[in-house]
């Protein structure tokens, strides 16, 4: 069985406990977790939990972990909340590892809630040698309508992010970061306001 199906299992059961309709007055936690041998000579193993409050609001959480007892393996973890005023929140992961010492790592999140919502995303890969590259990715808009954008990439040392902001005003704010250890980074930025007249700002 994989991480991602153990995942899958104990994380809906841990999710339909906690986050399902129920009366208001209803509360109480569940736990599930297991972990058996398996045929590549490593362990399978999953746990979750959920728990729900007495004002409506819930939470769920679950890990899945496999191995190969050869220095190879999986991993995978997520959560999902809710508050008691509806608002709604999750994460969800999953890494995997190998004997050479490479890696890969994928992520996740989102959100919704009355004064904003969200997401960000990622993923980074760390080579037999110890090179790395990663990247994410980071939405949000606010209730009243100022925006945020964020992209960073990470390939071969070098660095570049990129940041687009918009306040509820119509100000915005553009700025950028490319560069690396060896050379130095620079930073640029650019503010405008509601009229797109240029306007000071610090990087």
């Amino acid at each position: 069985m994989t991480p991602n199906n153990i995942f899958l299992a104990l994380f809906t059961l841990a999710a339909a406990f906690a986050l399902a309709p129920h009366d208001a007055d209803a509360a109480g936690r569940v736990k599930a977790r297991g972990a058996v041998h398996n045929a590549e000579g490593g362990v399978t193993a999953g746990r979750a939990s959920g728990a729900r409050g007495p004002n409506g609001g819930g939470i769920a959480r679950a890990r899945g972990v496999k191995t190969d007892g050869q220095g190879n393996g999986q991993a995978a973890s997520g959560a999902v909340v809710r508050g008691p005023n509806g608002g709604t929140a999750g994460r969800a992961g999953s890494t995997t590892w190998n004997a050479d010492g490479s890696a890969q790592h994928q992520s996740g999140a989102q959100w919704n809630s009355a004064r904003s919502s969200g997401s960000t995303q990622g993923n980074a890969t760390r080579g037999a040698d110890g090179s790395i590259d990663a990247s994410r990715s980071t939405h949000a808009t606010g209730a009243q309508g100022g925006q945020y954008d964020a992209d960073t990439k990470l390939v071969d040392g070098q660095i570049d992010r990129s940041v687009d902001a918009t306040g509820r005003n119509g100000n915005s704010y553009d700025a950028t970061v490319t560069g690396n250890k060896d050379d130095g980074y620079s930073r640029t930025a650019t503010c405008h306001d509601a009229n797109g007249n240029v306007v000071d700002c610090r990087p």
